[in-house]
């Protein structure tokens, strides 16, 4: 596959996979309200809906070139002990 090609492909399903996520999110809460009666399939598939996504997320970005964690992040400089400049003995 060639490269520009993966990029969007990996691009098109981050970006579906956040829209599934955010839309079971939104299934899950609305299931709280008591004025709305979903059924239980409707509930199930809001939390499996929000797994999947997070997997479309990630297959996503492992096409789309993007699986790498930049330096530039608050907590991974000051609390990951990959990023630290001191010795560990």
């Amino acid at each position: 596959m060639k490269r520009k090609t993966s990029l969007m492909l990996g691009n098109s399903l981050m970006g579906f996979g956040m829209v599934m996520m955010i839309a079971g999110l939104a299934c899950s809460v609305l299931n709280q309200l008591p004025q709305l009666h979903f059924t239980t399939l409707v509930a199930h598939a809001a939390i499996m809906g929000i797994f999947i996504g997070a997997l479309l997320w990630l297959t996503g970005a492992r096409l789309g070139g993007h699986e790498r964690v930049s330096d530039r992040y608050w907590w991974v400089r000051r609390f990951d002990d990959r990023c630290r400049r001191t010795e560990h003995h």
